[in-house]
């Protein structure tokens, strides 16, 4: 456990030095592209310790049985964080050389600026609640830690770069999702996100989704 610990220690610092005080000076000197590369390449070779550790571990008894209330509570919020996924690529603001916000937010950016980022929590909080085991708080809560707290830290320096502009986006849009009420999140990202939660627990090793009622 302690080597699960270290890694995903070591998977989450890594993340936030490249995002924040290593970004600017290393893209400086190696060009955008070339630091983009080098940073995809240094959290795969971060991820990919935590994953061996974690299967290491090996079975482990869950600390509190997760039964079918859970199970549909655990794939509603799955769908919903698909949704967000599929849609945080349309329009983001914050992706790597997008363009600054403009004009009111529209898809799912009227549910929350941080799309991505829930997707990622959401995923997180879901298997946290049907694997229920000491080693999945550790990776999935580095995770869940990585996704929130690295939102919060991009909008501090996204309002940095961006000054008013940033301002005016971060009142017109919500960090928590439906914090400014109800929203459709558009059709694009509903199908798509659809699709991808559906075919993600068909294929998932363990019966997951709805699939685990409607086989």
């Amino acid at each position: 456990m302690a080597a699960l610990v270290l890694a995903s220690v070591v998977f989450v610092g890594t993340h936030f030095l490249l995002s924040h005080p290593l970004r600017a000076p290393l893209a400086g000197r190696m060009g955008e592209r070339l630091f983009q590369a080098f940073y995809s390449l240094v959290a795969a070779a971060t991820f990919v310790p935590m994953i061996y550790f974690y299967g290491k571990i090996g079975r482990e008894a869950p600390l509190w049985s997760a039964g079918d209330a859970l199970w549909l509570l655990a794939s509603l919020l799955m769908w919903f964080g698909s949704i967000l996924f599929v849609g945080s690529f349309m329009r983001n603001p914050a992706l790597p050389g997008a363009r600054r916000p403009k004009g009111a937010p529209t898809g799912v950016f009227r549910i929350t600026r941080h799309p991505m980022m829930w997707g990622f929590a959401l995923w997180a909080i879901v298997h946290i609640l049907v694997e229920a085991t000491p080693k999945a708080l550790v990776l999935d809560g580095a995770i869940l830690f990585l996704a929130l707290v690295g939102a919060a830290a991009q909008d501090r320096k996204k309002q940095g770069l961006m000054g008013e502009r940033w301002h005016e986006w971060r009142a017109q849009t919500a960090f928590t999702p439906f914090a400014k009420g109800g929203a459709y999140p558009g059709t694009t990202a509903f199908v798509g996100g659809t699709l991808l939660f559906f075919l993600a627990t068909w294929f998932h090793p363990l019966p997951a989704g709805f699939w685990r009622w409607i086989g």
